[in-house]
């Protein structure tokens, strides 16, 4: 089965994102934070933030069908079980949902974009966290959770401080990061008064939006070219001539 370049680095960084991901989980549930410097604490939050986000986006571009293009059941197999790890999310809901954002983003029909007219940050983060997570998701998440906790109980004494600290809280950190930097921002200025057409990409330099939220600021160019994976969006951005790749 031949792939393409763009094929190979897809799956390749998907595999790596979701092997540090795992890798991370058991060594971080495994730690007796007793003593543990709170620099260190705060480092091991951000980099399991970051891989939370990633999977995300493995979900996203397979919701693209953009991951594995040639093999469509692959493909959304392996997007079903990225964002199964990343928040039990269905993926065939999330796939529909997607597909309404790009087809009429901003408007009464996108499901990621506030009823209201003028909403605040905080109001639209929540409606938009509730078409993501329901209740049934909800329970499935606390019940591995304490699954988690409980396995790991016997390695370490703080094990239920653990999964708080490197599940649940990179999880909100992940939904923060994903709502602000690939919806709030970008979409904002859609339905204030003289609304722009279509969403603003952030000038950000290009290792600062990798580190932002894996590109996805770079909004109107994936709105533009929704076939791009997410690695290909600042090769995009540069060809508006609006920013450079690096700076």
């Amino acid at each position: 089965m031949s792939l393409t370049l763009t094929t190979r680095m897809s799956l390749g960084l998907a595999a790596v994102i979701s092997v540090s991901w795992l890798a991370s989980l058991i060594i971080l549930l495994r730690l007796d934070l007793h003593g543990l410097p709170w620099w260190a604490l705060a480092g091991a939050i951000l980099v399991r933030t970051q891989l939370q986000t990633g999977l995300f986006i493995i979900g996203h571009d397979a919701m693209h069908r953009i991951l594995w293009p040639n093999q469509r059941r692959l493909n959304d197999s392996v997007g079903m079980a990225a964002l199964a790890l990343y928040a039990a999310l269905p993926y065939q809901i999330c796939r529909a949902n997607h597909q309404l954002h790009h087809k009429a983003p901003a408007t009464d029909e996108d499901p990621d974009f506030p009823s209201a007219l003028h909403p605040g940050i905080l109001s639209w983060y929540r409606q938009f966290m509730a078409g993501y997570l329901n209740a049934a998701q909800m329970a499935v998440l606390l019940g591995v959770w304490i699954l988690f906790a409980l396995t790991f109980s016997a390695m370490t004494p703080t094990a239920a401080l653990n999964v708080l600290t490197f599940c649940t809280v990179p999880l909100l950190l992940s939904s923060l990061q994903l709502f602000i930097f690939g919806t709030y921002l970008p979409h904002r200025g859609q339905r204030a008064p003289g609304r722009q057409l279509h969403p603003l990409s952030l000038d950000l330099p290009t290792w600062l939006s990798l580190i932002a939220c894996f590109h996805f600021g770079y909004h109107q160019e994936h709105h533009d070219n929704p076939v791009l994976c997410w690695f290909e969006l600042p090769a995009a951005r540069a060809r508006t001539g609006k920013l450079a790749i690096t700076r």
